[in-house]
């Protein structure tokens, strides 16, 4: 018996479908276990990739510990392992940036088995109760807000990707430059339209992650709108929560065009401490092929990252059309940094942007201290 041990997140969408597609590929080869762990939210975020790559054979991972893995080689690059033709057809299929966030210097290090970035999402009865339709500019949004109806999750890691949403959306990505996170006038205008929003916000919205954003929508009737939050279809599908979520694209800003999110989603990786690497490869085919994705994986809860996955009739169906809706956002959305130390940045740079915007301060002091940050994680050395 060869057993393969896989860790994963805790959600329904991340932890379900691998059950669901391991026991199915136990039953066509009996001589296969896999067994997957579940670690939460924030622990998919933080913990290095190397430590669990000693523990385990199968790791989903996010795209920013890309440079990591191809510098250490903690995880093994899936071209030595996969088909090139079964590559290519993910290539050519992506939606967005989900498969090119996996590939660095030109090694393909996981499969985008799962495809997300932050979309809008509203109540539509609650919508409706306030006598206005689904927000389609950020004045639309600040009626809303003002009001005290919207949620936002604001914990660190989602206040940095927002910063990052803002900054792009004003024509000027983040971390392009090797001397600075943003120029000053972009920086300022992003930190002060989302202290304009966040000071509207239910304070509980900074200690919430986007699961708990829906959770809160769903299960009570205080928020009829959410601007922007990492998509979950499993919150647009009936019977999964106490009410369903209506997704949609973001809203436009100001006339700058519709706010670029930033591109999220999770990674099919292999730990080079594998001792099946073969038969976990096989296992990786049989869960990230297409046919699976638009089906299987779907129907149990998964959020697939094939294109024929987000375009399929019946996914779409049962969604309320979330994966058509929201495909539009996905395709023009930001893709992080992936340089060996990018984490560092990552990990560090959200907690005083949220300060900020709970308690107000001097933005020129705030971006000089995320330029000291960038410029640190930019010297890291593995």
């Amino acid at each position: 018996m060869i057993t393969l041990k896989g860790i994963t997140w805790n959600h329904t969408r991340g932890f379900t479908p691998l059950v669901a597609t391991a026991q199915r590929f136990e039953e066509l080869n009996p001589n296969v276990q896999i067994i997957w762990e579940k670690r939460s939210l924030q622990a998919f975020a933080d913990e290095p990739i190397d430590q669990l790559a000693k523990r385990y054979d199968l790791l989903i991972i996010d795209h920013p510990w890309a440079g990591f893995a191809a510098k250490t080689g903690v995880i093994e690059a899936l071209d030595n392992l996969l088909p090139s033709a079964f590559l290519s057809d993910q290539a050519d299929n992506a939606v967005g940036y989900s498969h090119e966030s996996y590939r660095y210097n030109n090694q393909q290090w996981a499969l985008a088995l799962d495809a997300a970035t932050p979309v809008a999402s509203a109540r539509m009865d609650l919508l409706a109760e306030e006598k206005v339709s689904m927000p389609q500019t950020w004045d639309d949004l600040m009626v809303l807000a003002k009001r005290g109806k919207v949620a936002v999750p604001s914990i660190p890691q989602d206040t940095l990707m927002n910063f990052y949403m803002l900054c792009c959306t004003l024509g000027e990505p983040p971390c392009q430059s090797n001397e600075f996170v943003i120029s000053e006038e972009t920086g300022t205008k992003a930190l002060l339209a989302l202290r304009e929003l966040s000071i509207h916000l239910d304070r509980r919205c900074f200690d919430w992650n986007p699961i708990k954003v829906y959770e809160a929508m769903t299960l009570c009737d205080d928020y009829a709108y959410c601007p922007f939050a990492y998509g979950y279809s499993n919150y647009a599908k009936p019977n999964y929560a106490r009410k369903t979520l209506k997704f949609s694209d973001t809203v436009d800003l100001n006339g700058l065009g519709r706010l670029i999110t930033t591109i999220g989603g999770t990674g099919f990786a292999i730990s080079s401490n594998c001792q099946h690497k073969e038969v976990a490869a096989q296992y990786a085919e049989f869960t990230a092929n297409p046919d699976m994705q638009a089906g299987f994986f779907t129907e149990f809860g998964g959020q697939p990252g094939h294109r024929k996955a987000w375009e399929s009739t019946s996914a779409n169906a049962v969604s309320d059309h979330y994966f058509t809706d929201t495909l539009p956002t996905l395709e023009r959305a930001f893709l992080r940094p992936r340089y060996a130390g990018h984490m560092y940045f990552q990990d560090n740079a959200g907690a005083p942007i949220r300060d900020y915007l709970m308690h107000g301060g001097d933005v020129a002091t705030l971006l000089a201290l995320l330029n000291d940050l960038y410029l640190t994680s930019k010297e890291i050395t593995l």
